[in-house]
C-alpha cells in the first residue's frame, strides 16, 4: 500500500444548451407528460414539430444518428397512443439526450 492520496472524484460535466440540446429537453419532458395523459393529441403535435426541429439541427449539425432516431420517433409519435409508445417516445429521447451530450462533450 501506498501513502498516496486517491484522486478527487471528476465533477460531472453538463454541457452548454444550445437549441439542439433545448429540444431534446424539451422532447423529453412531453414524452413523460404522455405517460400520464396519453390521448392529449396536442401534446403529440408538439412532439413532432419538435422531432422535425431536431431532424433539421442534427442534420446542420452532422449527426445522422440523431436524425434516424428522430424518425423513428416520429412514426411512434403518431401510432395510436399506448403505453408502448409512450415509452418508445421515452427512450427515444433519452438517446437523442445522451448522443447530444456525449457530442458536446467531445466523445462523439
Amino acid at each position: 500500500m501506498t501513502d498516496e492520496p486517491t484522486p478527487s472524484p471528476r465533477r460531472p460535466f453538463q454541457p452548454l444548451m444550445d437549441h439542439l440540446g433545448e429540444l431534446c429537453r424539451d422532447g423529453k419532458e412531453l414524452a413523460e407528460y404522455l405517460w400520464q395523459v396519453p390521448h392529449d393529441d396536442e401534446t403529440r403535435r408538439k412532439i413532432i414539430g419538435m422531432l422535425v426541429e431536431i431532424k433539421a439541427e442534427a442534420s446542420k449539425q452532422n449527426r445522422r444518428e440523431m436524425g434516424r432516431i428522430a424518425t423513428e420517433l416520429e412514426a411512434a409519435a403518431e401510432a395510436s397512443p399506448s403505453p408502448q409508445q409512450v415509452e418508445i417516445l421515452q427512450d427515444g429521447f433519452e438517446r437523442l439526450t445522451r448522443l447530444w451530450a456525449a457530442a458536446k462533450s467531445g466523445l462523439f
